[in-house]
């Protein structure tokens, strides 16, 4: 692979895989290579050969061109204007603040929101206020946060929320759901 610009191709090997429903295990069966190696790939800690590339891609019944297609960028600069359509309906009031697949998630909310069901993510995920005000229910306990109040929730907590003023806008980041994170709670 060309050093000047990396390609991530570990992502691309993960979602592959799990698009499957195969482990590490069974891709290391398939292609010969350790289950070692296969995870620091994914990891993004190794870098496969193409002849490596070539056994993994064997292994999950894809090409090694279709997963460096598949492959995110190392280094990504993406600006998103404002009026940028990233293919959400019109008058949802729900913008994507980063477009592709990346290990991070940001999502703008516009006006009254309220979905009415509750959400657990597996991730972290960061509520910021930029405008209005917005109810939150999390771990039974009930919130209101107003313009410049922040709310973190650690993966696993169920929560609901709601925004009852036209003028409340909502910056919400979240670690992706396709990131396995580690760590102690």
């Amino acid at each position: 692979m060309d050093d000047k610009e990396t390609l991530r191709v570990g992502a691309a090997v993960r979602r592959r895989r799990r698009a499957l429903h195969m482990t590490l295990a069974a891709v290391a069966a398939r292609s010969g290579l350790s289950v070692p190696f296969l995870s620091q790939i994914e990891n993004e800690r190794a870098r496969p050969s193409m002849r490596s590339l070539r056994r993994v891609a064997d292994a999950l019944d894809t090409t090694a061109v279709e997963l460096l297609a598949a492959a995110d960028s190392a280094r990504t600069v993406d600006v998103v204007r404002s009026g940028d359509d990233m293919g959400l309906s019109p008058g949802t009031g729900v913008r994507p603040l980063v477009r592709g697949h990346h290990q991070l998630q940001a999502l703008e909310f516009l006006g009254e929101q309220d979905t009415g069901r509750e959400y657990l993510h597996r991730n972290d995920e960061l509520m910021y206020v930029a405008e209005g005000s917005v109810e939150i229910e999390a771990e039974g306990r009930a919130y209101r946060l107003e313009r410049g109040d922040t709310l973190y929730l650690s993966g696993g907590v169920r929560h609901r929320w709601r925004a009852t003023d036209p003028a409340t806008r909502i910056l919400m980041v979240a670690v992706a759901e396709h990131i396995e994170t580690t760590g102690n709670r």
